[in-house]
């Protein structure tokens, strides 16, 4: 009789977090565009990648490549996607696993990115810029090495999040305790938390419709399988992400936030002198200055824009 209601009350609470997780999906609708522009698909290998196109296409080409959480997306460059187009032609993807791009329950690894990364600059840019946000600077990077690529502004990039744990990624994925897991890691207070610690460095700079955002892209079917592998610490390079920066042969420019917890300046500094890339400071911001001071950020990469399309 016990093990009759143990087995009832176990039921009964997947039926609940199955039922909740529907009701948050529908809630979140589908998602529209990240960004203002021509809206396409790159078809790579099984995956529809949804990217964004702005700009004349005969000027230089600028890809901005997003960077990883639980709520990613190419929403992240809405501050200066705009600006970037008035003198660029600008190419923002969500990638594998992100935005309006396909989430299926594929194993995420960096490798995976890494070869996303090289392809799209390849077949669907042309010699560009790339402007690679946290570990898209990684991964950028690395794709450097196989992309013609005219030069290469990071962003508080790393390429080592700590060490593996496969456990987290196991428990994510899991479809019962990993849906409620994350759906309490992005619930909007969740959300907001780190936003405010380690994203953004003033409070008010989180608007609502940063915050709707990415809370509806995080409650897209199959949103959790690449956040598991991020969390997990499956998404790392694995590289001396300087040495690597000071191998490539096109220009290096690496932008940090002053108030930067997650990646201190500190590390930007001994990066940049490993890498002799140059580093820009942008006031005021942490992790996201693009996206929480999108005119000092522009102000600060300008020149350099021009200068790496020289090269």
């Amino acid at each position: 009789m016990r093990l009759r209601r143990l087995l009832a009350g176990g039921v009964a609470a997947a039926v609940g977090a199955e039922l909740v997780d529907r009701g948050l999906r529908a809630k979140a609708g589908e998602l529209p565009p990240a960004l203002v522009g021509a809206q396409h698909t790159y078809r790579w290998r099984g995956f529809d990648v949804a990217y964004t196109e702005a700009g004349d296409p005969d000027r230089p080409d600028v890809v901005c490549l997003h960077g990883v959480h639980a709520a990613a997306s190419s929403r992240e460059f809405e501050g200066v996607f705009d600006a970037l187009a008035d003198d660029y032609h600008v190419l923002a993807p969500d990638l594998p696993g992100f935005g309006r791009t396909d989430r299926p329950p594929v194993a995420y690894t960096s490798s995976l990115y890494e070869s996303f990364v090289a392809d799209f600059l390849n077949y669907v840019a042309d010699d560009p810029v790339v402007v690679g946000s946290s570990l898209s600077g990684a991964w950028a990077t690395v794709a450097a090495d196989r992309s013609d690529v005219a030069g290469l502004l990071l962003v508080c990039p790393t390429a080592d999040t700590g060490p593996r744990r496969p456990w987290v990624r196991s428990l994510l994925r899991s479809p019962l305790v990993g849906e409620a897991a994350f759906n309490a890691l992005t619930s909007k207070p969740s959300l907001r938390y780190f936003d405010e610690r380690e994203g953004y460095y003033r409070a008010e700079h989180v608007t609502d419709d940063v915050l709707d955002y990415q809370w509806r892209t995080a409650h897209q079917p199959g949103a959790r399988f690449a956040p598991a592998s991020f969390a997990g610490g499956y998404l790392d390079p694995g590289v001396d992400l300087g040495a690597e920066l000071a191998d490539r042969d096109c220009p290096a420019t690496v932008v940090w936030g002053r108030e930067a917890t997650v990646t201190p300046l500190a590390e930007g500094r001994e990066l940049a002198d490993e890498a002799d890339a140059r580093l820009l400071v942008v006031d005021e911001t942490r992790l996201l200055p693009h996206a929480e001071q999108p005119d000092s950020f522009l102000e600060a990469v300008r020149d350099d824009l021009p200068r790496l399309e020289a090269a």
